[in-house]
């Protein structure tokens, strides 16, 4: 099949994602004084829930050289006297995320740029390109760019980048993941000409971007077992048995994307969600579905800030070690639909409804919710079985409590059953993406 003819009407855009590698442990390495690519260096999290020690993040020499990976307990960790252990500091990665964009911004304009995460962006250099060449010259390409980039934040940093290159955000993102890793000079370069030789013998499909396992089993049934398999599939017969994913998916075997980083370029929409380690194994019923309470809540207030409602909720419980092994099953995924809401309460009964529905007194140690199908608010479906005043009294009460909450701490009102009951919204106040957040310069 002629890629040529395919995509020849797709636009193509002069796209790098950028990824600073090792992000957390390249960071402590920094302000140690160490070279990221040449340290020992570990951030462990010490909280109660990892039982002593959970590896967040490694340099490239522990992982490679130790045999160091990331969610490895402490006890695990290789005894080894260059290693370095660090607590993390999750306020000085934010900083320094900030630092590295604000360079980023030398190239591009704030529209270009989208913060995918907080150790990858995107830049959209098509806007910008004829004042870039006109800065660094005429037989300037995206390599040369990348180059110039990437030496720009090692100088400043110390920090080294890998870099995806493609005519679309998909194609850089894949480059990036599938390509720049296993370079000397850390840049993956993909054009739509690239993708039957660089992306279509992949058999693995569940290493490609946006391809989860349950998603690659059932291209398996369907008959494709590589990404040139998918490429070759009938788009229609795609859409008929997957719906749109299916032309999603159809359109990432060719590279096409058409999404604009002006237009902010959302690889997961609507949808907001918490989830959690438990501090220990949990049995009884009444703690689990207090915390599930817990997480709910701060969905909701979540959901509220956002002016959004949900109509979708959908809860994760997971085993413990033990348990699976007993019960052979890890645990168990389900939504609900509810009619739209915010409000506290509505979406906790469906939670613990889809808990009483899957739970058999199997020990749990990872929690999950997740408010999906969003819609803004202010279009609230009454419950016929409640007094209107008292909904709206209830909604009242709730939007007082996140304003309280945002300007004395999370813990300055807290429900009784919180303090006890194998709650840990207070243990977890203090956290920063459910981390340490340390010093930002100590």
């Amino acid at each position: 099949m002629d890629v040529s003819n395919v995509v020849q009407n797709e636009k193509r855009r002069k796209i790098m994602l950028i990824d600073s590698k090792s992000f957390y442990a390249s960071v402590e390495s920094v302000s140690l004084g160490l070279n990221p690519l040449k340290s020992f260096l570990v951030v462990m999290s010490r909280q109660e829930n990892t039982n002593g020690g959970l590896v967040l993040a490694a340099s490239p020499r522990a992982k490679k050289e130790l045999g160091v990976k990331n969610v490895m307990r402490q006890r695990d960790v290789p005894k080894d006297p260059r290693l370095i252990i660090v607590n993390p500091r999750m306020n000085l990665y934010i900083a320094m995320n900030k630092k590295v964009n604000d360079i980023f911004r030398q190239y591009v304009a704030e529209d270009d740029l989208q913060l995918y995460s907080i150790d990858e962006s995107i830049l959209d250099l098509t806007p910008s390109w004829t004042y870039l060449k006109s800065k660094f010259g005429n037989d300037l390409t995206m390599h040369k760019l990348a180059r110039i980039i990437q030496l720009h934040v090692k100088r400043k940093l110390g920090l080294y980048l890998t870099v995806g290159i493609g005519d679309s955000v998909a194609m850089a993102k894949m480059a990036l993941d599938i390509e720049s890793k296993h370079n000397h000079s850390l840049i993956g370069e993909w054009s739509f000409e690239d993708l039957p030789t660089k992306l279509w013998p992949i058999k693995e499909l569940d290493e490609v971007w946006s391809i989860g396992r349950r998603t690659a089993k059932t291209l398996n049934k369907l008959g494709v077992f590589s990404m040139g398999d998918l490429a070759r599939m009938n788009p229609y017969y795609l859409k008929k048995e997957l719906g749109i994913r299916g032309e999603e998916l159809f359109a990432l075997a060719w590279g096409v994307d058409r999404s604009i980083v002006a237009k902010k370029y959302h690889v997961k929409d609507g949808n907001i969600s918490n989830s959690q380690v438990l501090p220990r194994d949990y049995v009884k019923r009444s703690e689990i579905e207090n915390v599930i309470r817990e997480i709910r809540e701060q969905v909701a207030s979540r959901l509220r800030a956002k002016h959004k409602n949900t109509g979708v909720v959908s809860l994760y419980v997971g085993f413990s070690y033990a348990a699976s092994q007993d019960s052979n099953r890890s645990g168990f995924s389900a939504q609900m639909k509810i009619e739209s809401t915010n409000r506290s309460q509505p979406i906790v009964q469906a939670l613990w409804q889809i808990f009483d529905a899957h739970y058999d007194k199997e020990v749990v140690r990872n929690l999950g919710v997740s408010a999906g199908k969003l819609t803004p608010d202010g279009h609230e479906q009454m419950d016929l079985f409640i007094a209107p005043n008292k909904q709206v009294e209830a909604s009242l009460l709730e939007k007082t409590i996140d304003e309280i909450r945002a300007k004395y701490g999370v813990t300055s009102l807290v429900k009784l059953s919180s303090l006890g009951q194998g709650g840990t919204m207070i243990n977890r106040a203090g956290l920063v993406g459910g981390h340490n957040g340390g010093n930002a310069y100590g």
